[in-house]
């Protein structure tokens, strides 16, 4: 470990590593980890995206001189590392293995340099001029966010996550078939349930007017397997987040016949389908290169 990282903090994810003090934290909250994985950990964070062969891990952890089964006690620090970053070796988000070669850190990584406190000038008493210095600020997590990251995903192949967005087109454009085709009868559901429905049947029209075209483009760049799709859904997420949520409902026309306990089952299923499919994308493009699905 260099001067330089001693003086700063790896982040990645919700997760921060401080080399200087030997800690890992999540969301601000200290994790215990032991000294090897958190070693392993730095070496993997210093060079993200690059093959860390086993032998330097061994170079790094154990001197020439040092008996120990190399293969099996790199596989526990690594099992440890990987169960306090809660990453799985079947489907990584950070810890990727190559077979017989080594280890890549798939995240992306920040480096943020420490700021010296105030009173503290660290090249004073080296006879050099200090930098104006502002307070340190305490390391502080990213934010919370309610959409998943891609850096919480798992990487999962682009053909089952292209089947799996297709089927949530074509269940969507079944919605809007069904009720444009039997909009007299749909008409007569929600005069039972609302009673006055007019306004009802005016936004579920407006609503299908607007949803057919959008699902109809994102069925096609399924289907063509069109470059940047995750890309350009991520653009559209406000438009059809709203249309989802309001379709969301459309089990509860269902109701009479279905009961209310299924069609609410059926509901909250719905409301997280728009969630679902962002989260899909998101795996795909931790498959395969920036500008794909």
């Amino acid at each position: 470990m260099s001067p330089k990282d001693a003086d700063g903090i790896f982040r990645f994810g919700a997760y921060e590593a401080d080399p200087g003090s030997g800690e890992l934290r999540k969301s601000g909250l200290r994790l215990r980890v032991q000294e090897q994985p958190f070693q392993v950990l730095l070496v993997l964070l210093q060079r993200p995206s690059e093959v860390v062969t086993r032998e330097e891990l061994r170079q790094k952890l154990w001197p020439a001189d040092t008996f120990v089964d190399f293969d099996h006690s790199l596989n526990t620090v690594i099992n440890k590392l990987r169960e306090a970053l809660n990453d799985s070796a079947a489907n990584p988000r950070f810890i990727e293995t190559l077979a017989r070669r080594g280890y890549r850190f798939l995240a992306p990584v920040e480096f943020v340099q420490k700021q010296a406190a105030p009173g503290l000038p660290a090249a004073a008493s080296a006879g050099v001029a200090a930098p104006a210095t502002i307070s340190e600020e305490p390391a502080s997590p990213k934010p919370p966010s309610v959409l998943t990251r891609p850096e919480d995903v798992p990487a999962v192949r682009r053909e089952y996550v292209r089947v799996l967005f297709f089927l949530i087109q074509l269940m969507y454009l079944s919605f809007y078939a069904a009720a444009l085709a039997r909009l007299t009868r749909v008409h007569e559901l929600l005069e039972q349930t609302v009673g006055y429905p007019a306004w009802a049947i005016t936004l579920l029209v407006l609503s299908a007017v607007v949803g057919v075209p959008i699902r109809l483009y994102l069925t096609s760049a399924v289907v063509f397997d069109l470059s940047g799709l995750s890309h350009k859904f991520h653009r559209l997420f406000p438009v059809t987040f709203p249309l989802d949520e309001l379709w969301a409902l459309s089990p509860f026309l269902l109701a009479p016949q279905i009961g209310v306990g299924l069609a609410l089952a059926a509901t909250a299923a719905l409301i997280y389908v728009p969630f679902a499919q962002r989260t899909l994308l998101l795996m795909g493009d931790r498959h395969r290169p920036a500008g794909s699905l």
